[in-house]
């Protein structure tokens, strides 16, 4: 009588596991959920943004702080015009092998952040190659309130 051995099967079936939940958390990493101004019903597919390679996301942490990211890279610093500064660095090597014409970042705000810090991610923008922005807003689900 023969039987099957199913070690190997299970030792498959844990590395699945393991790298579905790392790339999990990765995608979570990369695009933070944001809450976005009131009235937003418009959204573009990231396959239909054609050249689009640098985001830069500004959410608030639990702190109350303001955090800047480009990609999944995160930015911090004390003074909002050095890291303005860092921010336009990463943006630009994000996009420096692209022609002119298709050097487009997408930029993402939490609709709670004032402009007072939200102008920093701009001022970034404007002091890189970039020669397009485009601004990300997702359709809310309908939430009975």
């Amino acid at each position: 009588m023969q039987t099957l051995n199913v070690i190997p099967f299970v030792d498959i079936l844990f590395l699945l596991i393991i790298f579905f939940s790392l790339m999990g958390q990765l995608l979570e990493t990369e695009a933070p959920a944001i809450s976005l101004p009131d009235g937003c019903d418009f959204t573009v597919a990231e396959d239909q943004m054609g050249a689009q390679v640098a985001t830069v996301t500004l959410i608030r942490n639990e702190a109350g702080r303001s955090n800047f990211t480009v990609g999944a890279e995160k930015v911090t610093g004390a003074d909002y015009e050095e890291l303005s500064g860092r921010l336009a660095g990463l943006i630009d090597s994000r996009l420096k092998d692209l022609p002119a014409d298709k050097r487009i970042v997408t930029l993402r705000i939490d609709k709670d952040i004032p402009y007072a810090e939200a102008q920093y991610a701009l001022a970034a923008v404007a002091k890189s190659t970039a020669t397009d922005i485009r601004l990300a807003a997702i359709k809310d689900s309908p939430v009975a309130r």
